[in-house]
C-alpha cells in the first residue's frame, strides 16, 4: 500500500502539459485527489456523479450512469478530470464523453491506471484514504 504521504507527494510535484480551468472529479472515487490537486492548482471544482458499481466493485447497472444531472457549467472551459482508479476505463470514457460535447478541452487524471496523465498504473493498488 502506498502512504497517503507518497501519494501526496507525487501529487504535489507533478507536471500538466496544459493549463487547465475547471477540475471535475469523478464522485465518490476521485473527490480526495482532486481536492489535493486543487489546493495546487486552485482552480474551480466540481463533481460528477456517475456510478455503475457498490461498494464491492460488484456491477450494479449494465454500464456507467449518470446518478446526478450535471449542474455546472462546462463550455468552452479546459477540464482536468479526476478519478482515483481506472480498471476498464468505462466510467472514465463515459464522464469525458459527457463533457467533451461542449468542453474546449478534456483530458483524464488517474491516481492508479491507465488515463492521459496518471501517478501510477499497478495491478494492485489499495489507496492509503479508504477505510
Amino acid at each position: 500500500m502506498k502512504s497517503f504521504e507518497e501519494v501526496k507527494e507525487k501529487l504535489a510535484s507533478f507536471t500538466f502539459e496544459e493549463d487547465f480551468d475547471l477540475l471535475v472529479a469523478i464522485a465518490n472515487g476521485g473527490l480526495i485527489p482532486a481536492a489535493i490537486l486543487n489546493q495546487r492548482l486552485n482552480i474551480e471544482i466540481r463533481l460528477l456523479r456517475i456510478n455503475w458499481r457498490d461498494t464491492k466493485q460488484k456491477p450494479i447497472y449494465d454500464k456507467p450512469k449518470l446518478i446526478v444531472p450535471i449542474d455546472f457549467e462546462f463550455k468552452n472551459r479546459r477540464i482536468l478530470l479526476v478519478e482515483d482508479r481506472v480498471k476498464t476505463g468505462a466510467s472514465l470514457r463515459y464522464a469525458k464523453e459527457l463533457l467533451e460535447k461542449d468542453a474546449a478541452l478534456v483530458k483524464t487524471f488517474a491516481v492508479n491506471g491507465t488515463a492521459d496523465y496518471s501517478l501510477y498504473d499497478e495491478a494492485c493498488f489499495k489507496f492509503p484514504w479508504l477505510i
